[in-house]
């Protein structure tokens, strides 16, 4: 298994949890809200899905950023520019979670009524259901933006247990909360949103031990030269997100008003489960795709192509199989699916709600297959078609399935659209593909889409992966021939490959065998125009020899011989931890 394979797979799961941290409170409250609360609720716990996708989108366009600025500047060595990164992303979740707060405490009948709840009269039972739910979950405003733009920056680096914890303790709390409120509180749907909003700040809670922990590597600071252009690089690389998740907002929107025109508060109340099933679905495919993300905006910057296509290989395999196998078990289950949230008293939701997950659940593949495509293209620098797709796939071809097919074959007409528009749109992405490479061809190096001058001639590069020291003796040599064709005389050939030499038997000699794991290392070296990079890889434990070096640096020479020889050979060093990996930059 290649590294980046190794890496992909263990930051899967992890990135699934993560994408599931906005879901899941959602999750919960909708089963207890289903149990407990009645049709009316459920229904009104519909109709507020707009307003929390629109404030999810902001919290999701500042995470999308900091997935592809914080990469880039990690990658670089860019201290300050990645201290920037952090300290606006924070300042940026303040100001949204203001926003939010005071919208729906200054105008919460204006908005209740704009989504279809109604007016504000005595008699409207949605009406003040959905103001009460809405106003208990806005309170969490603050943590459940927070908790968004927390998840890439633990991710980066590489605490995944940290994450999977804070998950495990919003859930635990949500349910624990939800129960005391149905159970003893009984403060209705209010009571059910704050539950959500304290659980949030669990979570949180639970994130923040990283960011105060000696381990840390962000630093909150005003980093006066950065400020407005990290701001600005933030939301450039962050609006393709919202986009995205406006167009969801618009999506439920239309669909709500439709269900209502055609089959009332049952199918808002259906779609209403539908739903969070869905999103819950959705999570296995945007966690493949955030993956996609943060490794296409690494590799991108180091214009590393054969990282790239194995990237697309590697996230168009996960997201069919593990989305077909999702498939599979909700097709099988879908009675029991929605049996968790609707009880036998409302009958009718639940029947026309388990036809309407099973249709929903064939959407799935392709939808996969799109959401990691345009994550991949937002990480390589091509946020136009991320956008064209984003909107296509979340408003433009649903809407216009569902409208259409509404008036034939009603509320299965609504449901049949979100595989025909998921469809259509990774065929339209296709066509787009094709004219954009002028032949027609579905394989890595057509999905990549990478411009023909994109990064170095393939004739100028040498890589080479190694596990062993026999291995390791092998690539030296070859390396040695390879500066020598590329017109390097013997005696500097030499020396660059005695560099790689003595660095990757460092890490064979003190990094293998440690922890009973399997472990590689990645060797690149690249000749571009005079300047000559050898970047080493490895996924062993973290080992920072350039600081290694500063620190030892008076020591006796025999004890740090190895270093010394690569330290006073290559003209710059530098190193950088990113995604549970070393990697060691030399320019020679």
């Amino acid at each position: 298994m290649s590294m980046i394979k190794k890496v992909f797979k263990q930051m899967i799961w992890t990135q699934i949890l993560s994408a599931m941290t906005v879901t899941l409170c959602l999750l919960v409250d909708n089963i207890m809200i289903g149990r407990f609360l009645g049709e009316d609720s459920i229904a009104a716990y519909g109709l507020t899905s707009p307003v929390l996708l629109i404030f999810a989108a902001f919290g999701a366009m500042v995470s999308a950023g900091i997935q592809v600025v914080c990469s880039k500047t990690i990658g670089k060595g860019d201290e300050k520019g990645t201290d920037a990164c952090y300290t606006v992303s924070v300042l940026l979740s303040v100001g949204i979670s203001l926003v939010a707060l005071a919208l729906v405490f200054i105008m919460p009948d204006q908005i209740c009524t704009l989504l279809g709840a109604g007016s504000p009269t005595a008699g409207n039972t949605v009406f003040w259901l959905t103001k009460d739910y809405l106003i208990g979950f806005i309170i969490g405003a603050p943590a459940f933006i927070f908790a968004q733009i927390m998840v890439p920056y633990v991710q980066i680096v590489g605490e995944q247990k940290r994450l999977i914890l804070a998950v495990v303790a919003m859930t635990i709390a949500d349910i624990g909360l939800d129960l005391l409120n149905v159970l003893l509180v009984k403060a209705g749907m209010f009571g059910m949103g704050l539950a959500s909003s304290i659980s949030y700040f669990i979570a949180v809670g639970v994130g923040l031990t990283y960011f105060f922990s000696s381990k840390c590597i962000f630093t909150f600071r005003i980093v006066k030269d950065k400020m407005l252009k990290t701001a600005g690089g933030l939301l450039k690389q962050g609006f393709p997100t919202v986009v995205n998740q406006i167009s969801l907002v618009l999506l439920v929107y239309v669909l709500n008003r439709l269900l209502l025109d055609v089959s009332g508060n049952s199918g808002v109340a259906a779609y209403a489960v539908i739903s969070t099933v869905s999103n819950i679905c959705y999570c296995f495919g945007s966690g493949i795709a955030a993956v996609a993300l943060t490794l296409s905006s690494m590799f991108y910057v180091e214009q590393d192509k054969t990282s790239l296509y194995e990237v697309v290989r590697t996230m168009t395999k996960y997201g069919v199989v593990i989305n077909a196998i999702v498939t599979v078990i909700v097709l099988l289950i879908a009675p029991i699916l929605i049996g968790i949230f609707l009880n036998d008293s409302t009958s009718g939701v639940k029947e026309m709600a388990v036809f309407g997950v099973r249709l929903f659940s064939l959407s799935l593949v392709s939808c996969a297959m799109c959401t990691t495509l345009k994550n991949y293209y937002q990480g390589t620098a091509r946020t136009g078609f991320t956008q064209l797709i984003s909107i296509l796939q979340n408003f433009v071809f649903v809407v216009l399935f569902a409208f259409i097919l509404s008036r034939f074959i009603g509320t299965t007409g609504i449901w049949i659209s979100f595989f025909a528009g998921e469809t259509m749109t990774f065929l339209v992405t296709l066509c787009i593909i094709f004219y954009k490479r002028k032949k027609i061809a579905v394989n890595t190096e057509a999905l990549a889409l990478l411009d023909e001058d994109f990064g170095v001639p393939d004739e100028d590069i040498f890589e080479s992966e190694v596990t062993t020291i026999e291995e390791i003796s092998a690539s030296s040599i070859a390396l040695g021939e390879f500066c020598k064709d590329h017109g390097e005389d013997d005696k500097t050939s030499y020396y660059i490959s005695l560099c790689m030499e003595e660095i990757t038997a460092n890490i064979i000699k003190h990094g293998f065998g440690k922890d009973n794991k399997d472990h590689r290392i990645d060797i690149r070296y690249v000749i571009k125009k005079k300047k000559r990079t050898l970047r080493i890889r490895d996924d062993c434990q973290i080992f920072d020899p350039v600081s290694y070096f500063e620190l030892h640096e008076n020591d006796a020479p025999s004890e740090t011989i190895g270093i010394r020889v690569v330290m006073s050979l290559a003209k710059d060093a530098n190193y950088i931890n990113l995604l549970g990996l070393n990697n060691l930059t030399l320019v020679f």
